[in-house]
């Protein structure tokens, strides 16, 4: 598990000019961080071509600040080392930019709320007065109508016009527009990424950049409005710029306010499209490597029934005892993670397609990493480190099959680099011993065991 490959093209005939293009879904924050350990990972295995040096760059969500960093030549290990803030690239990204809060809306909904609220009753009664001239000689021939025979449907016509006016012009405020349409507000990533860019003399100008580095990035969000896809690109839209497409597309819904760029508002560019396949291969890419982390996890529950008590009890926690947050996170890793496999069965089914996919992901058991809070900005190095760990060991167990792909595409692989980092990267974060010891302690009662989502 933790890595999908549909492999269409002829391994053996010479890849003539080919494009290799790299897709990094979103995860939040914690996911961000197990991305960048991943992919200083897979930065690992490559010899002849590293990751900055790839053709096609795809980010979403979180992963549009890696990906533009890769096309800008800023390296897996400079993002690893910024953060802790020892890059000399790139700054650190505080929390003061991840968690500002969303103010404005905080002071101004309740005020245009309330200011809505109690104009609306004189302000419609001011909007009847003011076409009372124009109203009164319906008024008066319906009048007549309905007192000769009041019926509800005299009375709607008596009424109906006064009521076309009354709401004409306003409408009266719902609870729904009090409410902040986010937690946080994400304008500081753009300040923090236009700060950083301009620090490595890359171009904010997705066209620029393309003519500086011959690379092309693509970030994709969602149009609120439309519920739409945007894909902003060198040669898709590029009237915004990337910084500004970045904050697009982060801009979780919920937990950040859609991000409004030139008059439109966005959303995270997950909510439609999972990877944007069918992005990278119009795009022209022979190879494309994707790695999404946001993977549901597999948690296989130890049922027991006590026949005393004639009920089922599981020593390990179900999903639920974790909270609405591992319910809510547990639901979009499998919407997410389901609609990216559908894609790929799509691919693999297609007798046109004759490209490659390599699709990295987290294994369905990684219960470090689910148990993660994916907003908890102070866990970011233990997510890289499982990043690091979960991508190494993936790649590992599929080593020949992922280097014959690679070969055939020029890219040669190594293990030696990546033994060495894993050996200095070793972070012991629970003693499983201690753990196993608890879990076996004797029971009293007499059970009847039912192992539930247990593989034979």
């Amino acid at each position: 598990m933790g890595l999908t490959i549909i492999q269409k093209s002829n391994l053996n005939v010479k890849k003539e000019n080919p494009k290799i293009a790299l897709v990094l879904s979103g995860g939040t924050l914690t996911g961000a961080a197990f991305k960048i350990g991943g992919l200083k990972a897979l930065n690992d295995y490559l010899v002849n071509k590293k990751l900055t040096d790839f053709d096609i760059y795809v980010g979403l969500s979180s992963g549009s600040l890696l990906a533009l960093s890769l096309c800008g030549g800023i390296s897996p290990e400079e993002m690893l080392a910024s953060l802790d803030g020892t890059s000399s690239k790139f700054s650190q990204l505080s929390p003061f930019d991840l968690y500002y809060p969303n103010v404005e809306e905080y002071f101004l909904r309740p005020i245009k709320f309330f200011y809505g609220f109690f104009t609306f009753l004189p302000g419609m009664l001011y909007d009847i007065v003011r076409a009372s001239p124009k109203l009164k000689e319906a008024f008066v021939e319906n009048s007549k109508i309905f007192l000769n025979n009041p019926t509800y449907s005299n009375y709607e016509i008596l009424t109906k016009p006064i009521f076309k006016v009354a709401v004409a012009q306003r409408s009266i405020p719902t609870l729904g527009e009090l409410l902040p349409s986010g937690i946080f507000d994400n304008k500081r990533i753009k300040r923090y990424l236009k700060k950083n860019m301009k620090k490595n003399q890359m171009p904010d100008n997705f066209q620029v950049l393309k003519r500086a580095t011959g690379k092309s990035l693509y970030i994709t969000a969602m149009d609120l409005d439309l519920h739409e896809r945007v894909i902003f690109g060198p040669d898709e839209k590029n009237d915004v710029s990337i910084s500004e497409a970045a904050q697009a597309s982060c801009a979780t819904a919920g937990l950040y306010k859609p991000a409004r760029v030139k008059g439109v508002d966005y959303v995270d560019g997950a909510i439609r499209k999972t990877l944007n396949l069918d992005l990278v291969f119009d795009k022209g890419a022979d190879l494309c490597i994707c790695y999404n982390p946001f993977k549901p996890y597999r948690n296989e529950l130890f049922l027991e029934y006590l026949r005393e008590d004639n009920q089922y009890i599981t020593r390990n926690k179900r999903i639920t005892d974790l909270g609405l947050s591992s319910v809510i996170n547990q639901v979009f890793r499998t919407l997410f993670y389901t609609r990216l496999h559908n894609s790929l069965k799509a691919l693999a089914n297609d007798p046109q397609f004759k490209k490659d996919v390599i699709v990295i992901e987290p294994d369905e058991n990684d219960d470090d990493y689910f148990m993660m809070n994916p907003l908890f900005y102070w866990t970011r190095a233990k997510a890289a480190k499982l990043g690091f760990d979960s991508v190494s060991d993936v790649i590992n167990r599929h080593y020949n099959k992922v280097a014959k792909i690679l070969k055939a595409y020029g890219v040669h692989m190594t293990d030696e680099v990546i033994c060495k980092d894993k050996a200095s990267l070793k972070m012991p974060y629970h003693d499983d011993q201690v753990v196993m010891d608890i879990l076996e302690k004797p029971q009293t009662k007499k059970r009847l065991k039912v192992i539930r989502g247990g593989r034979s």
